[in-house]
């Protein structure tokens, strides 16, 4: 089976070694059928340290690390 891979924005990189993703999508409405917009936010590894707040990153989905953070964080897109 394989990993689930979701693009988000960095919204905090306070922690060592974690970052919080922002990952928005956009669904119908169930009723209306307006276009709405979604978002949940991911704890995700960053071993390096390296991608900061504001950032736009590709995460994949992995064994838990620890309680929270089930992500870890591929690549910095943008």
């Amino acid at each position: 089976m394989p990993k689930r891979v979701l693009q988000g924005t960095v919204v905090s990189d306070k922690t060592d070694k974690t970052v919080v993703v922002l990952v928005e999508r956009q669904v119908p409405h169930p009723l209306y059928g307006k276009i709405i917009r979604r978002s949940k936010k991911y704890h995700a590894h960053d071993e390096a340290n390296a991608i900061k707040a504001g950032d736009v990153v590709r995460i994949e989905e992995c064994a838990p690390v620890s309680k929270l953070k089930t992500w870890r964080v591929l690549e910095k897109v943008g």
